[in-house]
């Protein structure tokens, strides 16, 4: 709330004068003088008051206006990160996906039947995603961060997960088959019902794994040592898949 000064009345040009020397001042002081009468003047418009209290009401209705559209301004952020992921679709490279797809994880937005199949996502970063049936197939996902995301009965065949962070990740019935996995951290995932045949294993980090129930190990590459040993004792398989036959 404002509260408005009471001006004096400013004195009289030759009061005004004989209370400031030397006479070359003067010219300086008048101009002061001039200012002083034409605030008290305006201060004595109750106009001009209620201008100020208009200014103040117009920033309060348009911080009002600001957070009750935060709702639209956010619908259309997400219509545009679709949209770039959606024209890209099909095409090599990242197109912006990167951007957008973190973008709308950040957002909570599931990406449910995510199609980003052969584009170029390194070092995307999507913790926590909810990728269920995703299409990630011979899509470059090196150095990348799906930790503790779901991408159950995902298509990630022929995907390179090198140096990934899968940690806590769930790959329940997905299609790993023939993907590089080289460097991988597994630590905590869950890998039941997953094909990973002839996927590259080479220094994954796989001791903590949440399961390998019905995963099939078939003609994997470079397994760890005493890996495979340890998954077919913990209810792994290795059977050669149909469209291998």
């Amino acid at each position: 709330m404002y509260s408005r000064e009471v001006r004096a009345r400013p004195h009289s040009w030759a009061e005004h004068r004989r209370l400031h020397h030397p006479a070359w001042t003067y010219p300086f002081h008048a101009v002061e003088w001039v200012w002083q009468w034409t605030a008290w003047y305006l201060g004595r418009w109750a106009f001009l008051e209620v201008l100020e209290y208009m200014g103040s009401l117009s920033v309060l209705v348009a911080v009002v206006f600001y957070f009750a559209d935060s709702g639209n301004r956010v619908k259309q952020r997400h219509y545009q990160a679709w949209q770039v992921i959606n024209t890209a679709q099909g095409k090599g490279g990242s197109g912006g996906r990167i951007e957008a797809l973190q973008e709308l994880n950040a957002d909570q937005v599931p990406l449910v039947g995510l199609d980003v199949s052969d584009a170029f996502l390194m070092g995307v970063q999507l913790p926590k995603a909810e990728l269920l049936r995703a299409n990630l197939s011979a899509a470059d996902l090196r150095r990348s961060d799906f930790s503790e995301s779901s991408l159950e009965y995902a298509n990630l065949a022929s995907a390179n997960f090198r140096n990934a962070n899968l940690r806590k990740t769930n790959f329940r019935n997905a299609d790993l088959s023939d993907t590089d996995l080289t460097g991988a951290d597994l630590t905590g995932a869950d890998l039941a019902g997953a094909d990973l045949s002839t996927a590259d294993l080479n220094g994954i980090q796989w001791r903590g794994l949440h399961s390998v129930e019905k995963t099939n190990f078939y003609g994997v590459q470079n397994p760890p040592a005493g890996f495979l040993e340890w998954a077919l004792k913990n209810g792994a398989i290795s059977t050669k898949p149909d469209s291998a036959r």
